[in-house]
């Protein structure tokens, strides 16, 4: 058998060939990397809630700009382990989270020891939404106590002292501050009843348990329209475009101001850019006609704020808490 040579510049070509391959491959990779790295927006509540439903209404609408967004749900502890996640993550504009009125206004006050800082720890991109909260009481009882007004519920309570009662979903809940806050600013007394979650305490109401409560619009609407429940007053600063014809509490009681929202924000730290480009995208997504429509079955009015204005309204929401919580006496720990 003879056999040929192989011929020098074959050999020399046969180098660099193999040569440009694994270069490739070396430079490949950490493209391949990047292109498979998604975002994420941690949920700090189980699936299923308005902020989880919200989150994902985000991550649909903002793919285009942005991206694969995928929703990571982290619920406990009133949702701090959640937005622990978020304050740890790289600051890189990868790992967002859900803010809310629990996790970055209530709870610096009613934990003893909280695993962040919220006024500090995070970068503000934008306020999603607001849920007016409302004052709803039993039809029934409001049938038998001739209560047909946010007026007559505070005329019948300081005529009939320590009477009533209200329910919320537990001690340091949005319906067990509104609660504080209205007795206080209204000078009566009503028995506060702590159930576990928002749901039990609905149909503690519902079945004439409980006299009252401070309900998110959301979650009461649909007993609200059936008839079981009475709307005496939402919780907004004005009256609620969806309920135009309930009066806000603080038509009675001036200043009165409580009300549920959530937004996105950031690990301290990421770059200033990244979150104007996260807030150009989440906006622009608050205000499609597909959002605004989706949002209305959810009793939420979009907001979309700049980072800025997101940031002052956090820090106000945690001056205001932190009397009311006080005032409560409420501790979790």
């Amino acid at each position: 058998m003879n056999i040929r040579p192989i011929s020098p510049l074959v050999s020399l070509l046969g180098k660099c060939l193999g040569t440009l391959f694994i270069t490739g491959i070396a430079l490949s990779a950490p493209l391949a990397h990047a292109q498979t790295k998604v975002m994420r927006i941690i949920v700090p509540y189980a699936p299923g809630g308005p902020i989880d439903v919200t989150a994902r209404l985000m991550a649909e609408r903002v793919k285009d700009t942005l991206g694969t967004v995928i929703i990571e749900n982290k619920p406990g502890g009133g949702g701090n382990i959640g937005v622990d996640a978020v304050a740890k993550a790289q600051p890189d504009g990868m790992t967002i989270g859900i803010s809310a009125v629990a996790t970055h206004a209530i709870n610096p006050w009613l934990y003893s020891k909280m695993p962040y800082n919220a006024a500090t720890d995070f970068a503000p991109i934008t306020q999603l939404v607001r849920v007016p909260n409302v004052l709803v009481i039993n039809a029934d009882a409001a049938q038998r106590l001739k209560i047909n007004t946010l007026g007559d519920l505070i005329k019948y309570a300081k005529a009939n002292p320590a009477k009533l009662n209200y329910a919320s979903g537990g001690n340091g809940s949005a319906g067990h501050l509104a609660g504080e806050m209205f007795k206080a600013q209204a000078g009566i007394f009503a028995l506060h009843i702590p159930y576990n979650g928002g749901n039990p305490a609905q149909l503690a109401l519902l079945s004439g348990q409980v006299d009252y409560n401070f309900d998110n619009l959301a979650t009461a609407s649909a007993n609200i329209k059936s008839g079981k429940l009475k709307a005496l007053a939402v919780t907004t600063a004005k009256r609620s475009a969806m309920l135009p014809d309930v009066p806000a509490v603080a038509e009675t009681l001036k200043g009165f101001e409580i009300d549920t929202w959530w937004g996105l924000v950031a690990p301290a730290g990421t770059p200033k850019d990244v979150v104007t480009k996260l807030n150009q995208a989440f906006v622009a997504a608050l205000n499609t006609p597909e959002a605004k429509t989706r949002f209305a079955t959810l009793m939420a009015e979009p907001v979309g704020n700049t980072p800025e204005q997101f940031g002052a309204f956090m820090k106000s929401e945690m001056v205001k808490y932190e009397k009311v919580v006080k005032a409560s006496g409420a501790k979790v720990d």
